[in-house]
């Protein structure tokens, strides 16, 4: 449910809020850039390092030869098939530029671009250097001078350098989607004095992510944006630098990504034992059913199962029996995904938290679980679940300390125990719950007239939840059947995944199931799903409309942590805040990826902590393609 399928990450060089969100300050001072040309000595208070680092050291030292989740001696070759994740998009695609707000981008897009540094799967505060070697951060921590490579290059090519570097990040916070120049905002300049410095000076009230928020931004080149408009969807293939670049493609059906034999990066400790496959195929599917189906012929390599009865009940079929294809669940150390049914406090019948809370309890997560669901989740309680940054118990002296002075602005509860989604009896259909239900909407305002339920403006009260999932449909049915005891009219409207997108950026829907994927170290990067300034900006991933100062100041905090402990504190209390907010009816999670696939890949001991590693770690092994006789195997 709820947009729960993850994007196979192809390539290490995630989407750009996965840079974003792996926010991170300058490591340890590191020794001065050795044999370089043109480069001033340290001054005071300077520091220089080979890796960007949140909290202390990097996991790799500047030595290491290739990353611990890796096999070095991967061999190259073969196809890998796979099927976008469901919803948002993972119906169709008509466009190839992911860093605008119009169009919908086809997956993996973002990849084709090389950035700054790159992030290891094993750590989530740590980036090391791919394009850059080394970065040099002044006394101030405000101006940041990244050395680059000289043997850096764009497919075609040309040499990449500093100015493409400044070009980028200069284009991006001027003409790219809000989610972007959102997140460049606190950048004040970025220039390139030279064909291998760039220097990137950033605003005085600067976070903690900026360093890593500027290290992960997609390079482009600047000569090829002099004769392509940057500002316009197209389904040109752009100039790209990375390890693949886009070869095949019919908007709406499929795409693959080519990997560039002579990649220029193909033997840095970044890239060694990654990048397997030659190709990688992008089938799209607009019903989950059907591209299972092309699953089980084949037609995909692997599938990451997000229904726990399809995983409990799906595989019954002569591939599985035979060992061609097998299951295997990788555990997932990541915070879980902020998953649930979210309103649009926008809406004049969201408006009141008391409203939204009543419209939870007739949301029976427990018989869904047992009777859907073979009893194999756990309830999302926390924005930040499955984390030591999730709220619990009553507020610490240090959560305390950084909610006083907003007393008067929050709910009593935010100083006592964070409130709980209700439990039910599992019948589907908890009396007392619905009881419960119909009491908040009239201690809100509401009336009841016929059996119906009116708005405190008089109003029927009734929504539209808008989903691109068919298969979702047994969920929210459940939900909306209870609502209808109650009085609350509810409705479910399936729409493609282009309208979908068009809907979710003019923020024009009801209701609407959602997944986050929150950081391990979040800071500002909380500013675009969650801040006051997204929140009138349309395109903006700030959905609900939550436009809360205290929630702004909150997220200030744990922008400008500099230890664990005090991020820990912010992140707690932000939690305390937004649970209070009643924003969502919270959904379940897992905690480990459920994987299915042919048995025609290798694979490295073990994966990655962050990640399944399938299309950054996995290889084509052609001996096992030919023992199971696989359509994918050399004839």
């Amino acid at each position: 449910m709820l947009n729960s399928g993850f994007a196979f990450s192809w390539s290490r060089r995630r989407l750009l809020t996965d840079a974003a969100v792996a926010a991170a300050a300058i490591a340890a001072p590191r020794r001065l850039l050795a044999a370089a040309t043109n480069v001033p000595p340290l001054a005071e208070g300077e520091t220089e390092s080979y890796a960007l680092s949140l909290f202390g050291e990097a996991g790799e030292r500047e030595d290491f030869k290739a990353f611990g989740y890796v096999n070095a001696n991967a061999p190259k070759g073969g196809t890998l098939v796979l099927q976008p994740p469901s919803g948002g998009g993972g119906g169709s695609f008509d466009s190839l530029n992911n860093f605008i707000l119009r169009g919908n981008p086809a997956i993996g897009v973002q990849a084709i671009f090389d950035t700054l540094l790159t992030a290891s799967l094993d750590e989530r505060d740590v980036l090391y250097g791919l394009v850059a070697r080394r970065v040099r951060v002044s006394a101030d921590k405000r101006t940041y001078t990244f050395f680059l490579r000289p043997e850096a290059r764009f497919h075609n090519g040309s040499k990449l350098t500093a100015h493409d570097v400044a070009f980028s990040l200069n284009i991006v916070k001027n003409e790219g989607s809000p989610v972007y120049s959102q997140l460049l905002k606190q950048m004040e300049s970025a220039e390139a004095p030279a064909d291998d410095v760039v220097v990137v000076r950033l605003t005085e009230q600067r976070s903690r992510n900026m360093p890593i928020i500027v290290a992960g931004m997609p390079i482009f080149s600047k000569a090829y944006y002099t004769t392509h408009k940057f500002n316009e969807t197209t389904l040109e293939p752009p100039l790209g630098s990375s390890a693949y670049k886009i070869g095949a493609l019919q908007g709406g059906r499929y795409i693959e990504y080519v990997r560039v034999a002579d990649y220029w990066a193909k033997d840095l400790p970044v890239n060694v034992g990654q990048n397997n496959f030659d190709v990688i195929r992008h089938e799209y599917y607009s019903d989950r059913t059907v591209a299972f189906e092309a699953f089980k012929a084949g037609s995909i390599y692997v599938h990451e199962e997000s229904s726990a009865a399809g995983w409990a009940k799906g595989y019954d079929f002569p591939a599985v029996h035979e060992g061609r294809v097998k299951r295997d669940v990788v555990p997932d150390h990541s915070i879980s995904s902020t998953q649930g049914l979210f309103y649009n406090v926008r809406r004049e019948a969201f408006r009141d938290p008391r409203i939204r809370e009543a419209l939870g309890y007739a949301f029976d997560f427990e018989w869904l679980n047992h009777n859907l669901m073979f009893d194999a989740y756990k309830r999302v309680t926390s924005f930040f679940e499955n984390s030591d940054l999730k709220a619990e118990g009553p507020p610490s002296e240090a959560e305390r300390a950084l909610l006083e002075p907003y007393r008067d602005k929050v709910p009593a509860e935010v100083f006592g125990e964070p409130f709980r989604p209700p439990v039910s009896d599992g019948s589907g259909q908890d009396r007392n719950l619905l009881r419960k239900a119909t009491q908040l909407l009239l201690a809100a305002g509401c009336a009841q007239k016929e059996g119906a339920i009116l708005l405190p403006s008089g109003k029927p009260f009734e929504f539209e939840i808008i989903e691109v999932e068919p298969a979702l449909e047994r969920v929210t049915q459940p939900f909306i059947k209870n609502l209808k005891l109650i009085g609350v009219n509810a409705r479910i409207r399936f729409i493609d995944s282009a309208q979908y997108k068009r809907r979710l950026d003019d923020f024009d829907f009801d209701m609407m199931s959602l997944r986050w994927s929150i950081s391990y170290s979040p800071g500002d990067d909380l500013a675009a799903f969650m801040g006051s300034a997204a929140a009138s900006v349309k395109g903006s991933q700030n959905y609900i409309g939550v436009a809360d100062p205290v929630v702004d100041a909150l997220i200030d905090k744990a922008s400008v942590a500099r230890t664990r402990a005090e991020l820990q504190a912010a992140i707690r209390a932000l939690d305390r805040v937004l649970i209070a907010g009643r924003y969502w009816i919270p959904a379940w999670y897992n905690g480990a990826f459920r994987i299915a696939y042919w048995d025609v890949f290798g694979r490295p001991e073990r994966a990655p902590k962050f990640d399944p590693g399938i299309s950054s770690t996995w290889w084509w092994d052609e001996e096992k393609a030919k023992k199971i006789n696989f359509r994918g195997a050399t004839k």
